[in-house]
């Protein structure tokens, strides 16, 4: 099915919807192009990461200066949507990775993190998926994926509170296995005072 004939069956269905709550959608002019709207959002922006042919395009460069200290990028902003109500889950991601024989763009690491956000999904599965690209594309297993985020679906229903933050991590190589590493990654990001 291609973008087009997702967007109508979407506004169909999302019509539907609208009409079982009861909401006037063919006589008020502020809702009668909602379920159009929300196709569109669906498709061509929210959901966007499940469609692989938008996948950024990713160079990367030879580490010719043969630089092997930790880069960390830190509060790349995360906007996801919960797999379970579909309510908007907001928060940053903190990426880092200790290069081996390749370098990506800074850029890149922020494109990749949105890419992967703009789905529906648990945060645990984010990080793991943000992890195993970066796995794939740098060719090293020393990479460190933190997720800090509020769910609006704690907020908004069921116990109605707050949200909390809450934080997933994902880390392999230097970062799981070495105490100082980790360390030093967790300082980074502020996860040690």
């Amino acid at each position: 099915m291609n973008n087009e004939e997702k967007k109508k069956l979407i506004s169909e269905k999302f019509k539907e919807i609208m009409q079982v709550l009861e909401l006037d959608v063919e006589n008020d002019d502020s809702l009668r192009g909602t379920p159009d709207r929300v196709a569109k959002m669906y498709v061509d922006e929210i959901f966007y990461g499940l469609q692989e042919d938008k996948f950024p395009k990713i160079m990367t460069q030879e580490n010719r200066f043969k630089y092997d200290e930790m880069l960390i990028q830190v509060d790349i902003p995360v906007k996801s949507m919960c797999e379970h109500h579909f309510i908007p889950v907001i928060g940053v991601a903190h990426v880092a990775y200790i290069p081996g024989d390749k370098l990506i763009g800074l850029s890149k690491i922020n494109r990749i993190v949105d890419y992967y956000s703009r789905r529906p999904q648990v945060q645990e599965k984010l990080v793991v998926n943000i992890m195993d690209k970066l796995t794939e594309i740098l060719g090293t297993e020393n990479i460190a994926v933190t997720i800090d985020a509020k769910h609006y679906c704690v907020y908004m229903r069921g116990v109605n509170q707050e949200s909390p933050v809450t934080r997933t991590s994902q880390l392999s190589g230097n970062f799981k296995n070495n105490m100082k590493t980790k360390e030093e990654y967790l300082n980074a990001i502020g996860r040690v005072k």
